[in-house]
């Protein structure tokens, strides 16, 4: 049997999967897309079976060009996705809410009066991008019926029959007592969910159950949400240092040791891993529109794709006065106003398509630097260098603007697919838990390092310009 690993990513555009040998690395690729349905009143839906269709699809694409047999299966997830589905048949009994569902927030606002509790208890403010909100408005308004969890139970049952979610994916929930690492009944209660089934927290790494939907008999033996899998597939361990994936959203994590931080600077405190029963935690900011946003200027003809950015951004010098903050689906930390809605200032005559790329990747780099300095607090020191991995690191733009709005240097992962890097390693963990981590994780290479080509001044100068016009949305919402 060989030593290899399929490893899943389940994302929010869709999935991808690689065969990972310890000594070749990967060794198979695949993947296939989700289509989320955008409606009003902040929606975001997806076909929970579209879902599993294309966790199926990518795995045996990876599979078939491996052409060779793997040991285990790790799964990765997209964290504070939630349906209800029938425990018995393991049928959908809704579609999936996916992470960017704002339709909760009325329920938030109902409970507001417990958000200090519910900060303390599970590290997370109170916002609909978290799984709990979401459970709790499809009990009122979709169906009693069957079990609501997030995404990964759902898969993880559908695949082995197991009834699991991991300690890291349970902490997204808003239902997890940091410290004790379980479910909290007070949290539970506050939602409306205390009569509620859930499933059983496990580590990262260990045996689950078997599946045969990808051919024969595999144990899945690896679980992690998205971020945390890239974090430990970013090796970004040290003090002073950070990851940022940049998807659909883009989310900086850094490791805080086996203690949680309670933070007051807006980012959330969270599960990192749970492995041999040891628990890691980790700071965590979001940037709730990254390549969305991208997907937005596609959608009004200014470009043509991602791969246009750096073409049409690179036709001019700079942003030329105009200043995009891409709210799209609201801003998430530090400000946690998710009913603020995008803005464009500084429009002239004179804008052309070059001008609003530049802003965009402005207003997506000074996001990041403003979850950078917020961790600083809290990690004891100023990040020293961001490992960055995603799809939106091809763009040389981009990176480079972070490098000059961050004023450190930003370190491109050589390796692509890290969340499903990092869930291949805790698989292997799973199968053979004498590995120490360092030992299941890939060796970190950057493939760049792009350094701060403007000074200190012009950084802030562009940066004070982002945050005015952040203002500007706060004080007239």
């Amino acid at each position: 049997m060989s030593g290899a690993v399929l490893a899943v990513d389940q994302g929010t555009s869709g999935t991808k999967a690689l065969v990972i040998c310890p000594e070749r690395g990967v060794i198979g690729t695949g993947s296939a897309p989700v289509r989320p349905r955008y409606g009003a009143g902040g929606a975001v839906e997806a076909d929970p079976e579209e879902i599993l269709g294309s966790v199926l699809d990518a795995g045996r694409q990876a599979l078939a060009q491996a052409a060779e047999p793997v040991a285990a299966v790790g799964l990765a997830n997209q964290g504070e996705t939630v349906l209800a589905w029938d425990p018995d048949t393991g049928r959908p009994l809704t579609d999936a809410i996916v992470w960017q569902d704002r339709r909760s927030e009325t329920l938030c606002r109902e409970i507001a009066a417990h958000e200090d509790d519910l900060k303390h208890l599970t590290g997370l403010p109170l916002d609909p991008y978290f799984a709990a909100p979401k459970m709790a408005w499809i009990r009122r308004e979709l169906t009693r019926e069957g079990v609501v969890t997030t995404s990964d139970a759902w898969l993880v049952h559908r695949l082995t029959g197991a009834f699991v979610t991991d300690a890291a994916t349970a902490g997204r929930t808003q239902l997890l007592d940091l410290d004790r690492v379980d479910w909290s009944p007070a949290a539970l209660e506050v939602f409306g969910l205390g009569g509620e089934r859930l499933p059983a927290v496990v580590d990262a790494a260990g045996p689950v159950g078997t599946t045969t939907l990808f051919g024969g008999e595999l144990p899945l033996t690896g679980l992690l949400v998205d971020q945390q899998a890239a974090l430990l597939a970013q090796s970004a361990r040290e003090p002073g240092a950070a990851k940022c994936t940049y998807g659909t959203g883009a989310f900086l994590l850094a490791r805080t040791g086996d203690l949680p931080r309670r933070t007051a600077s807006g980012l959330v405190s969270c599960v990192a891993w749970r492995l041999g029963g040891h628990t890691e935690y980790c700071l965590d900011g979001q940037v709730y529109t990254a390549a969305s946003a991208v997907q937005w200027l596609t959608g009004l003809g200014v470009i043509k794709g991602a791969s246009d950015l750096d073409a049409v951004g690179g036709a001019v010098p700079d942003a030329g006065g105009v200043t995009f903050v891409p709210a799209l689906a609201g801003l998430a930390a530090p400000w946690w106003r998710g009913d603020l809605r995008g803005s464009l200032t500084g429009l002239g005559l004179d804008t052309t398509a070059g001008h609003l790329v530049r802003a965009l990747c402005e207003g997506i780099a000074a996001q990041v630097v403003e979850l950078a300095e917020a961790a600083a607090p809290d990690l004891g020191a100023p990040l020293t260098a961001l490992r960055v991995d995603g799809g939106l690191t091809r763009s040389a733009l981009l990176m480079q603007t972070q490098a000059d709005l961050l004023q450190r240097p930003v370190e491109v992962s050589a390796l692509p697919d890290v969340t499903a890097l990092g869930v291949g390693a805790v698989a292997r963990l799973g199968l053979d838990p004498r590995l120490a981590l360092h030992q299941a994780a890939p060796a970190w290479n950057p493939a760049a390092v792009y350094e701060p080509r403007i000074g200190a001044s012009e950084a802030a100068e562009r940066r004070a310009r982002f945050r005015a016009a952040v203002d500007a949305l706060v004080e007239h919402a």
